[in-house]
């Protein structure tokens, strides 16, 4: 009986260790759990440490690579209460598979670039036909081969910011939707399920006919599954008046597919009072955008960070993170999870996409022929496939720090329950009681609570076991 109850015990956490949240598909405007069928909005960050100049496929390294370094991150951001992650830069040769799996456990997804700062494995803006080439399609193929298998991947970014100036829209979008294209027949052809793909752009001039652009038409393979944008218009003590989210709102209240901010968070002001986020996640704007990407996770150069990682693979938490999370610990759930209704994908007249838009802006929808169409159906030859894994270890072997220099005790990641994604709990982790978080409906704390309450019924029947056992 003993050995019995022991060996179901074991079960029961492992299966959990390796529970998987649910793929997400595009519902109108809306991502939504594929399971549930409930409303999913981003609550993220960009993750890219070292920024670009960080990716060296010689390496052997990239941001998904080192399971240790993925256990800290995913341990500081699960008690932020994030739930997606933007990776820019990754090596298709390189297995994820246990950083992935991470990330998977405590509910966080995986919004990915096809793309790199290399050449050849990127869109050149100013001479698109010269980079549109076979190289190039085995770059972005590869991508998808590495992460198709991992429930967790949220979708791909076919391009970011490609188009950000009168000679990049004069030439460029038919490449951005033939790309889209191809990275969707590759997928239908090679992966088990859908996968979103869409664009990440910059906010300018540009935003505008690019949005309409890309989600106009009958068209469903070139046609973007989603729009993300990059935007730093709310600054410090903005307001909805001052800031410019009017004019977004007004801009895209009719979206016909999920839109969010691909990359947000002025940093002119320090510390960051994140004023934007109860704007983004509250009424006025969650009709029709799907929440955002805090830019960015690691502190570099350019000042964006919520946490500093010392040489040694410590982890300090900045005053960023603390007001971040502050305001994410007010944002109403139930809101966020409403679905929103969308619009029908309008005819792709120059009318509707160019509106008052007075530069030139390429609207042709004769796109380039896939440069090798052989490669989309035999496909390109990938041994490296990703997959979920068991993942046993769960504490950090890093150090992480509040804001104010006291080291937080048992970092770990706390896996959740099947079909569950990470969300803000009212933890406050930079608090001088060591993170003590606020209690849920149930009495449980934060993420801790949301497992606890999850296994709880299996984990007693168990342990009863264990005591009628004489253990």
């Amino acid at each position: 009986m003993k050995s019995l109850a022991l060996s179901t015990l074991a079960a029961v956490l492992s299966a959990h260790l390796v529970a998987a949240v649910q793929p997400l598909i595009v519902d109108g405007s809306n991502f939504v759990n594929s399971v549930t069928k409930d409303r999913f909005v981003m609550v993220g960050l960009a993750y890219q440490p070292a920024g670009a100049s960080g990716y060296n496929p010689d390496s052997g390294v990239d941001p998904l690579s080192d399971p240790d370094v993925c256990l800290r991150d995913a341990a500081v951001m699960q008690k932020l209460g994030i739930n997606t992650i933007r990776v820019y830069n990754i090596n298709p040769a390189i297995n994820h598979d246990l950083c992935v799996s991470i990330f998977n456990a405590v509910g966080i997804y995986i919004a990915l670039d096809v793309n790199s700062p290399l050449g050849g494995e990127s869109l050149n803006r100013h001479d698109p036909s010269s980079s549109y080439h076979e190289d190039y399609l085995r770059r972005i193929f590869s991508v998808v081969d590495a992460f198709k298998g991992y429930p967790n991947l949220l979708g791909f970014f076919a391009g970011n910011e490609v188009v950000n100036d009168v000679q990049s829209a004069s030439s460029v979008p038919p490449y951005i939707r033939a790309i889209q294209r191809d990275l969707k027949q590759y997928i239908a052809k090679h992966a088990n399920r859908v996968i979103p793909v869409g664009y990440s752009a910059a906010d300018d001039d540009t935003r505008r006919p690019m949005w309409a652009y890309l989600s106009c038409g009958t068209d469903a393979d070139s046609r973007a599954d989603f729009y993300g944008l990059n935007s730093y218009q709310w600054c410090g003590d903005s307001t909805w008046e001052t800031s410019g989210y009017q004019g977004l709102v007004d801009t895209f209240s009719n979206t016909s597919v999920p839109l969010f901010f691909s990359e947000f968070g002025c940093n002119t002001v320090k510390p960051r009072p994140f004023g934007e986020i109860a704007a983004l996640y509250g009424s006025r704007m969650i009709n029709s955008w799907s929440g955002g990407l805090v830019y960015e996770y690691t502190q570099e150069p350019s000042d964006y960070g919520v946490v500093e990682i010392s040489k040694n693979g410590d982890a300090s938490l900045l005053k960023d993170y603390d007001s971040l999370q502050s305001q994410y610990n007010k944002i109403d759930l139930k809101l966020i999870t409403t679905r929103s209704t969308g619009a029908a994908h309008p005819a792709c007249s120059d009318k509707f996409i160019l509106l008052n838009h007075a530069a030139p802006f390429n609207t042709t929808m004769d796109l380039p022929a896939c440069p090798d169409s052989d490669l989309i159906a035999a496909g390109v030859g990938s041994k490296n496939i990703g997959k979920l894994v068991d993942v046993t270890t769960l504490n950090t072997p890093h150090k992480v720090f509040t804001s104010a220099g006291v080291q937080l005790k048992n970092i770990a990641i706390v896996p959740l329950p099947a079909d569950k994604s990470n969300t803000p709990s009212g933890e406050v982790t930079s608090d001088a009681k060591n993170s003590t978080a606020k209690a849920d409906k149930d009495g449980n704390s934060g993420a801790a609570g949301r497992v606890v309450g999850g296994l709880s019924a299996m984990v007693a029947a168990v342990v009863t076991v264990l005591l009628v056992g004489g253990v």
